[in-house]
C-alpha cells in the first residue's frame, strides 16, 4: 500500500473511531465498535459456548454464583447500561476460569468455584472479568487489529463480515471451543483494579483478591511462563499491586458493607 494511502486510511479511521473513557480509571481508549454490535457479538459467543460446554446442574453452585453476581451487577450500573445479566455455572473441576463478555453474559466455571472457597474470593474474580467488559478492553483490541488489518491489507479488511468476526474473537480471546484466552498485561492489570473496586462497592472485602492469587499462585506453582512469554502479570506483580490498591479500595468496601447483611 502506498504512503499516501496509508496516510489517508489512518486519517478515516481516526475519524471513524470513537474516544472510550474506561470506568473507574478514567483512561481513554480507542474503541471502533459501536455498544450496540458489541452486545449483539457477545449474546451470539454467549450462546455457542453453552452450547460447546457442559451447563452446572448443581443448585449451590448456581445459586452462589448468582448471589454474588447481582451484587456486583449492582455496582457496576451505568457502566453496562445495555446489559441483560446472565449468570452460568460450567461443570469443568479442572477448570479455573471464569469470563465475561459484553451485555452482562458472565460464565464460572466449577474449578474456580472450588479455589475461590469465599464469597469475597468470588467477587473479586467476576468484578475482575466484568470490568474486562466495562472497560471494553475487547473492542479496543478489536479496533487496533482493524487498524493494523487495514493499513496491512486493504480498506475493505474493516467492513468485510468474516475477518469483522475473526477480529472480534480475537478481541474478547475466544478460542473456537469457547475457552477464553488471556488479555494484555496492561488490559489484565486495569480488570484488577476496576475489578476490586467493584467488589468493594457491592460489600465484599477486596482482600479476597489478595488471597485468591496466593492460592493460585500455590496452585500454579513451577507452571507459570516467564513474565516476557506471559500476557498476564506474574502472581507475584499481581498481589503486588493489588497490596498496593487496598487503602484506596477498603474505605469503599467499609462504606459498602453496611448496605448488605
Amino acid at each position: 500500500m502506498k504512503k499516501s494511502l496509508r496516510w489517508t486510511l489512518l486519517a478515516a479511521l481516526g475519524v471513524l473511531a470513537g474516544c472510550y473513557t474506561v470506568p473507574e480509571t478514567g483512561r481513554q481508549a480507542m474503541v471502533m465498535i459501536s455498544p450496540g454490535e458489541e452486545t449483539q457479538m457477545g449474546a451470539a459467543a454467549f450462546a455457542d459456548i453453552r452450547a460447546k460446554e457442559k451447563v452446572s446442574l448443581d443448585p449451590a453452585a448456581n445459586e452462589r454464583v448468582r448471589r454474588v453476581g447481582a451484587r456486583i451487577a449492582q455496582a457496576v450500573g451505568d457502566a453496562l447500561p445495555s446489559a441483560k445479566w446472565e449468570f452460568v455455572v460450567f461443570d469443568e473441576p479442572k477448570t479455573i476460569n471464569a469470563f465475561a463478555l459484553p451485555g452482562g453474559k458472565v460464565g464460572v466455571y466449577t474449578g474456580l468455584l472450588e479455589l475461590a472457597t469465599t464469597d469475597d474470593e468470588l467477587a473479586t474474580v467476576m468484578g475482575h472479568e466484568i470490568a474486562h467488559v466495562t472497560a471494553r478492553h475487547g473492542a479496543e483490541r478489536m479496533s487496533q487489529g482493524i487498524v493494523t488489518a487495514a493499513i496491512g491489507v486493504a480498506v475493505g479488511v474493516a467492513t468485510d463480515n468474516s475477518r469483522h468476526r475473526d477480529l472480534w474473537r480475537v478481541g474478547y480471546g475466544l478460542a473456537a471451543g469457547g475457552t477464553v484466552l488471556a488479555f494484555s498485561r496492561s488490559h489484565e492489570s486495569e480488570a484488577d483494579y476496576i475489578g476490586i473496586r467493584y467488589a468493594a462497592k457491592a460489600g465484599y472485602n477486596p482482600m479476597g483478591a489478595i488471597t485468591f492469587w496466593q492460592k493460585m499462585a500455590k496452585a500454579k506453582e513451577g507452571a507459570s511462563p516467564p513474565k516476557w512469554l506471559s500476557t498476564h502479570p506474574t502472581h507475584a506483580q499481581r498481589i503486588s499491586d493489588l497490596q498496593k490498591w487496598m487503602p484506596q479500595v477498603l474505605p469503599l468496601y467499609e462504606a459498602a458493607r453496611l448496605r448488605y447483611p
